[in-house]
C-alpha cells in the first residue's frame, strides 16, 4: 500500500526508451519502464575531490527502492531533449546542492533486478566532475554523504555489499577500471 501511495503523490517523469545504439524509440513513465524492464537512457555522476576521493550519497529513507543504501554522487534519467551533461548538472544541483563541470567518460548497458519486482535496464552514461566543498543535500533525496577513496570503496564493497545499491556495484566496477586505465586514482 505504501508504494502505491508514494507513487501517486509524486509527479512521475518519463524516461527515454532507447535501442542498444542509444537511438530514442519512445517515452514511458519511469515506474512502468522499471516494471517492464525496458531499456532506457540514464546517467551516473561521480564527483571527485582534489584528494582523489569520491563523493558518495546515502539514499533517503523514503525512496521507493534502495532506501538508505550508499551509491555514487547522483544518478537519474535524462528528460526528453536534455543532453547527458545538462541532465547530470540538473540532478547534481537537485540532490547534492551544487554545480560543477562534468565530462562524459563512457556509456554501457546493464540490467539489474530489485527485490521489489522492478528492474533497472539502462543505457548508462557515466560522467565525472570535481568539487572540493561539502554538499548541501536535499533531504528528500539524500540521507547522508561521505568522501571515500576508490580503493576504500572497492574494499568495503567486498566486505559489505548489502549497504550499496545494485546499480552502483555494477557501475563502480566500470568506473574503477576507467580510473586505473587512465591513471586517475
Amino acid at each position: 500500500m505504501y508504494l502505491a501511495h508514494k507513487v501517486n503523490t509524486v509527479k512521475e517523469e518519463n524516461v527515454i526508451l532507447v535501442n542498444e545504439d542509444n537511438e530514442q524509440i519512445g517515452l514511458m513513465p519511469k515506474l512502468e519502464a522499471h516494471e517492464k524492464a525496458l531499456l532506457h537512457r540514464a546517467f551516473s555522476v561521480f564527483v571527485m575531490n582534489s584528494k582523489g576521493e569520491m563523493l558518495l550519497q546515502q539514499r533517503a529513507a523514503d525512496k521507493y527502492h534502495s532506501p538508505l543504501l550508499w551509491t555514487n554522487t547522483c544518478c537519474s534519467h535524462q528528460r526528453d531533449g536534455e543532453t547527458n551533461i545538462a541532465a547530470g548538472k540538473r540532478r547534481l544541483q537537485e540532490e547534492m546542492g551544487f554545480s560543477t563541470e562534468l565530462e562524459e567518460l563512457f556509456s554501457f548497458i546493464y540490467k539489474a533486478p530489485f527485490d521489489n519486482g522492478l528492474t533497472e535496464h539502462e543505457l548508462d552514461h557515466v560522467m565525472i566532475g570535481e568539487y572540493d566543498t561539502s554538499p548541501v543535500i536535499n533531504t528528500d533525496e539524500v540521507a547522508d554523504w561521505k568522501w571515500m577513496k576508490p580503493d576504500a570503496v572497492k574494499a568495503d564493497m567486498e566486505v559489505n555489499p548489502h549497504i550499496y545499491t545494485v546499480w552502483f556495484k555494477i557501475i563502480f566496477e566500470k568506473f574503477y577500471e576507467y580510473l586505473i586505465k587512465n591513471k586517475i586514482k
